[in-house]
């Protein structure tokens, strides 16, 4: 199982541009310590410039702890997360070459990225912000211990006067003109930046496992629908025909999700596009037995399966935090192959919480308190802001 670690990354520019520096942390996500912390002053340059700078750090940092991990970047800059999620277009000579370096670090599948408030990354924050102060007077940045600096206030740095801070987000929003189109304001919030992407999710029909409540993953026997099932699927067919607003259709490989999303699509006339990061979790050993027949014959293994989302099912299943590696990685797939438009991906219990949990950044546990019943709708918008939108969860009604 790989080792997950998380990069914060930030890069300021006093003047932009003008004195410039970056500051990037490797954190344990379990426990939040700081494995590794990197700073630089970098001279004049902008503020663009100097977030990147922070990123390249922040991925050097994380290869060097474990060149196998899946590595998850959180960052309070929408233009670099946004480009590097391969959402919004590269068009600044000045951003080309530092995207492309920070690509060739890991593999693309090993990486994903989060825009988080600058409240969020205070920690990167304060290394960028203690870069900076040293370049003003002539010196470079010096390590602190890692444990004595997450004990301290983390603002013991000056922070960035409001003038500078002014400076940051119009040099960003003039790079982000020409990586997206502007739109007109939405509800009473900032605009956003374009129509969002909506992924209508739909959990297959039913199988003959299902009203059993049997844990059905990607490993056991690929079931097809039941009767009741191909039911469901005519009537989630019929409902989205009624809609008008779906435009692809994209399907978890395996049978019972391939069935029924081939009702959808022929009553829609589109294709089915099968994306396999879709696929319900591998529930190892326990494949086709009750929670109470696990609990019967696993029970060790069941409870820290239910205490932590590293722990994966007896006889190599899959963890709930691989497959939300797998999900997210899939999800900025489908974000970047269907920006602005409204797909339809037929799918499983576990993505579809994955999807609902990640849209919400709600924590682990909260898998375990949805319900969602089979042939069942939930949506989620996304947008070019990195915010996303819940706006159905677990819709029936199309069933009765």
């Amino acid at each position: 199982m790989a080792r997950e670690l998380i990069v914060e990354a930030d890069g300021g520019s006093r003047g932009n541009p003008g004195p410039a520096g970056y500051g990037a942390v490797v954190l344990d996500p379990a426990s939040g310590e700081a494995l590794a912390e990197a700073a630089e002053f970098i001279g004049t340059a902008t503020n663009n410039v100097a977030e990147y700078k922070g990123l390249l750090a922040g991925l050097r940092a994380a290869r060097a702890l474990d060149p196998e991990a899946a590595v998850h970047v959180r960052m309070d800059s929408k233009l670099v997360v946004e480009q590097m999620s391969g959402r919004w277009k590269i068009k600044h000579p000045d951003m080309k070459p530092l995207a492309a370096e920070a690509a060739s670090i890991f593999p693309s599948a090993q990486v994903t990225y989060e825009w988080i408030p600058r409240s969020r990354n205070k920690h990167a924050d304060r290394l960028a912000n203690e870069a900076m102060d040293a370049g003003k007077r002539g010196k470079q940045w010096e390590p602190r211990d890692s444990r004595a600096a997450l004990a301290g206030p983390v603002d013991a740095t000056p922070a960035r006067s409001a003038a500078a801070r002014a400076a940051d987000a119009a040099a960003e929003a003039a790079e982000t003109a020409h990586a997206a189109p502007a739109a007109p304001p939405v509800g009473w919030g900032s605009p956003d930046l374009g129509v969002p992407a909506t992924f209508v999710l739909l959990r297959h029909g039913e199988t003959a496992l299902t009203p059993q409540k049997r844990f059905s993953g990607s490993g056991g026997t690929d079931p097809e629908l039941s009767d009741a099932g191909r039911r469901q699927a005519e009537a989630a067919a019929a409902a989205l025909a009624a809609r008008g607003t779906i435009q692809a259709v994209v399907s978890s490989p395996l049978r019972r999700c391939q069935e029924t999303a081939g009702a959808v699509a022929a009553r829609l006339g589109l294709d089915v596009r099968v994306e396999e990061g879709l696929r319900e979790a591998d529930f190892g050993a326990w494949e086709g037995l009750t929670f109470a027949e696990v609990r019967e014959r696993y029970p060790d293994d069941l409870d820290a399966w239910l205490g932590s989302t590293k722990a994966a099912p007896t006889g190599g299943g899959e963890s709930f935090a691989a497959v939300a590696r797998r999900v997210a990685v899939a999800r900025d797939k489908l974000l970047s192959r269907y920006a602005g438009r409204t797909v339809l991906l037929v799918t499983h219990v576990t993505p579809i919480k994955t999807l609902v949990r990640l849209a919400l950044g709600a924590p682990p546990e909260s898998l375990f308190r949805m319900e969602l019943s089979a042939a069942s709708l939930t949506a989620v918008a996304y947008y070019a802001d990195g915010n996303a939108s819940l706006r159905l969860l677990n819709d029936t009604s199309h069933l009765r």
